[in-house]
This record gives C-alpha cells, sequence and structure tokens, in this order.
C-alpha cells in the first residue's frame, strides 16, 4: 500500500479511502465487516461514512455498521482514520441539520455514539452551509478538538469560494481549518480543475474524490454492455448516450494498455494534483480486489496527455475562461 500525508496535516492514509456508502442498504453487514478486514490486510487505513448513509428509513444505519465492526477489537478502531460527516437531515425537527453550533455538537455525539468510538479523526461538512457564520462554526470546532471529540475538519462539495471563505475565518482565529476537500472528480465530471483545485493547493486541503468511476460509467460499461452483464439506466444512460464516443475511445485505449478501464481511470486519478485518495466504494470482495489493483498501474505521460485528448480538463484553471 501507498500512503501520504493528507493535504498539508502530518496525518498519513493510504492513497485509496475505503468508502461505506453502499453498507447496509446494498451489502449485508457481515459482507461489509469482511470487506473492511480485507481492506485494513491490504493496507488500506483510511476509511469514510456519514451520519447520513443507510437510507431515509434508516439513516446512521451504516455508522452503526462500523461501530459493530470496531467493537470486535483487534486494533481495529486503532488501524483506521476514521472520517464522517455532518450537514444532512436526521430528523424533521428544525436543528437536525445543517452546521449550526447546536447541530454540531449533536449530530458528533450522535455519531461517536453509533461509531462505538471515543473521536472522529476527520470531521467533514457535507456542504456549504449558507445560513451559518464561519466565526459560530469554527468556535464549534474547536470546542470539540479540545474535548478530544475530533481532531481534523474538511468539507465536502465546496466551491473554492467556500474554501477561502472558510480558511480565511479559520486564520482569523489562529484555527488550523479545514484539511481536505470531497469533490465529484473523474474524467467525465473534471468541473473541479476549474477553481476547487487551486483553492485546495493554495490553502493545503488533500482532495478527496468520490464517484471517481461516475457511477461505473468509466469502469467498462461498453464491455459489460456487449457481454450483457450490465446496462445502463436512467441518467447514467443519457450519460452514456451523450459521452459514448468518449468512452469508447476510453476503453479502446484501456485494451491497448493492457488494463481494465477501472484501473486506469483510478491511477488517473492518483496522477493529479492535490489528490489524497480516491474514495472507493466496493458493495463487494471482488469490487475491493479489482480497486486495490490500481496501485500497480503507472501511466506514462503519454497516457495522461492522450487520457486529457478524449476527456478535455481544465488546465489554465483558475484563469481558464479569460485569456
Amino acid at each position: 500500500m501507498q500512503y501520504t500525508h493528507l493535504g498539508r496535516s502530518g496525518l498519513s492514509v493510504s492513497r485509496l479511502c475505503l468508502g461505506t456508502m453502499n453498507f447496509g442498504p446494498q451489502t449485508q453487514e457481515d459482507v461489509a465487516h469482511s470487506i473492511m478486514d480485507s481492506a485494513q490486510e491490504a493496507g488500506i487505513n483510511f476509511f469514510d461514512t456519514a451520519n447520513v448513509y443507510g437510507g431515509k428509513e434508516h439513516r446512521g444505519w451504516t455508522e452503526e455498521i462500523l461501530g459493530r465492526w470496531f467493537a470486535k477489537g483487534g486494533e481495529r478502531r486503532e488501524k483506521t482514520v476514521l472520517a464522517t460527516k455532518l450537514y444532512g437531515a436526521m430528523t424533521d425537527r428544525p436543528n437536525d441539520n445543517k452546521l449550526s453550533a447546536l447541530n454540531i455538537r449533536r449530530a458528533l455525539d450522535a455519531s461517536l455514539k453509533r461509531l462505538q468510538t471515543d473521536h472522529i479523526d476527520l470531521y467533514q461538512f457535507h456542504h456549504v452551509d449558507r445560513d451559518t457564520p464561519w466565526d459560530e462554526i469554527w468556535q464549534a470546532i474547536e470546542v470539540a478538538v479540545q474535548q478530544g471529540k475530533i481532531l481534523y475538519s474538511g468539507s465536502s462539495n465546496f466551491a473554492g469560494w467556500h474554501i477561502a471563505q472558510a480558511q480565511a475565518a479559520a486564520a482569523r482565529r489562529h484555527y488550523t481549518g479545514l484539511v481536505s476537500e470531497q469533490s465529484i472528480y473523474n474524467l467525465l465530471t473534471r468541473a473541479v480543475e476549474l477553481e476547487v483545485i487551486p483553492a485546495a493547493q493554495e490553502y493545503g486541503l488533500g482532495i478527496l474524490p468520490w464517484s471517481p468511476l461516475h457511477g461505473g460509467l468509466l469502469g467498462g460499461v461498453l464491455r459489460k454492455e456487449a457481454a450483457g452483464v450490465r446496462r445502463a439506466e436512467g441518467r447514467a444512460a443519457e450519460t452514456l448516450k451523450t459521452h459514448r464516443d468518449q468512452i469508447q475511445q476510453y476503453e479502446d485505449l484501456a485494451d491497448e494498455l493492457g488494463h481494465q478501464p477501472a484501473d486506469v481511470g483510478l491511477a488517473w486519478l492518483l496522477a493529479q494534483p492535490a489528490v489524497t485518495a480516491p474514495i472507493i466504494g466496493p458493495r463487494t470482495q471482488e469490487q475491493l480486489d479489482a480497486a486495490l489493483r490500481t496501485l500497480d498501474v503507472d501511466l506514462d505521460a503519454a497516457t495522461l496527455t492522450r487520457l486529457d485528448e478524449i476527456f478535455p480538463g481544465h488546465r489554465t484553471a483558475p484563469e481558464d475562461y479569460a485569456w
């Protein structure tokens, strides 16, 4: 396993982050426990979850599954850099969502209870709160740090401006601020290159790409379609229709390289500036094993250039729109 620092922090994390969103709704608890054991055995020490994961009828379910896994002992918790999130509504009560000081306190304590741990390593804001001032947010986070309940703070789905706002407010308070940002980022979705990644580089945040294979469209969807294994539906089918030629070129390139398309997509992310660890979300042991192959894929400069030609990005950002 390869490791790197999370942004500008001194925290060492694996180059792949285990996303747990499927645990509960799509992956049974015993299978989820087995996947987490295998991930740790492979050297993955970075696990990501959120308080709302588990579905509308059982929010918190995924954290509970992790908590029972930690309770098995064997230093499972000690071997894990644990990240969770808050923001989404857990009930229909008016203060059980977003980033007020009250919700930060309540949501954090509830996550700690579900996760059966005394602290969260990386506590992340699942979305920007447009109604709560940053001084209120940071004061609540500073209290939690002083209480030993969290160590680091991160964001998710923030714009570059939001990161700048958060870091400016933290600097006024002589506080560390954010050390990471979770954004949708993959070969098909590169908007974060415009301003989010430049902001992350300026302020020392590690990028944690979610949906690194764009819901499976970069995982060999045309091969699977031809083999009758999988057919895209809904929004994925519309995206495939729009980008079919690009995806075909991408899969052909993977064939030339002798790699699976998913391996190429993840390896491309690992080669991007500011990226700490793509978040992989395996539903099965086989999907975890496949993701681990990525670490053996080394894309040369010519291949990276070819991928940019197939899926153009924003290489002059943040001045991409200017002359």
